[in-house]
């Protein structure tokens, strides 16, 4: 018997659902059963199988008697380990389930290899690969408050020159070359260019690394993604 963590019967609202309606909800194949063979059995302290191991350590005669309590997060953090361990191509394939296709972009091993570190679900990388090829149309709210001052303008058009005279700058190791000096030279703390260029080209504060972030769009497409901010004043009224 499996329990919700109330040690009641499991419902639907705490995950009983059929296995299509995970896959619909960006898990990954693996760590469903890997999650699944761990209720009510063990091997130790081992939490991750490969499907070898299963096979090879499974002994039904090992089952725990008592109930198995349902636990959320750890199938969450299963699913995060395996995202970050199969292939990217085999990423790609399962994104296209997700209508995410990027196996034609000549960044996607760069694109994978940044967002699958912070993602728990495919829905959750599909999310973020999105949230930094689609040009934003609206600007976080709170993020401009905070982040948008009086000179900052002054500062992206300043730095957006930076990146002009360097278009042949192609990896994030560039861009920080580039970027670290023109920080200490106009004497800024790294939040105070960083996150405006954040919400410039993702709309949000809540973004990876604006080297990763500015090497995968490239020169020219950043320059324009800041403009464009700029030019919409932010989304201020």
């Amino acid at each position: 018997m499996i329990n919700n963590p109330s040690g009641k019967k499991l419902s639907k609202r705490d995950g009983a659902m059929d296995v299509m309606e995970y896959k619909r909800l960006g898990f990954l194949p693996e760590a469903l059963l890997n999650f699944l063979v761990r209720l009510g059995w063990s091997n130790g302290d081992q939490e991750i199988f490969s499907i070898e191991e299963m096979l090879e350590l499974f002994d039904p005669h090992h089952i725990n008697k008592s109930a198995s309590a349902y636990n959320e997060e750890k199938l969450l953090w299963l699913n995060a380990h395996y995202i970050k361990n199969v292939s990217n191509e085999r990423l790609v394939t399962d994104l296209k389930f997700h209508s995410c296709e990027i196996h034609g972009h000549d960044k996607k091993e760069m694109i994978l290899d940044l967002c699958k570190e912070r993602a728990n679900t495919l829905l959750e990388l599909k999310n973020a690969i999105e949230n930094i090829l689609t040009t934003p149309t609206s600007y976080e709210n709170k993020g401009v408050k905070k982040f948008i001052k009086e000179d900052t303008v002054f500062m992206l058009e300043a730095y957006c020159k930076v990146l002009e005279e360097n278009k042949e700058l192609h990896t994030p190791v560039d861009i920080e070359a580039i970027t670290k000096p023109f920080i200490q030279t106009n004497e800024l703390k790294f939040p105070q260019l960083f996150q405006p260029i954040r919400i410039s080209l993702t709309g949000g504060t809540n973004a990876p690394s604006v080297y990763d972030i500015i090497a995968i769009l490239g020169v020219g497409e950043t320059i324009k993604r800041i403009k464009n901010a700029i030019n919409a004043n932010f989304g201020k009224e």
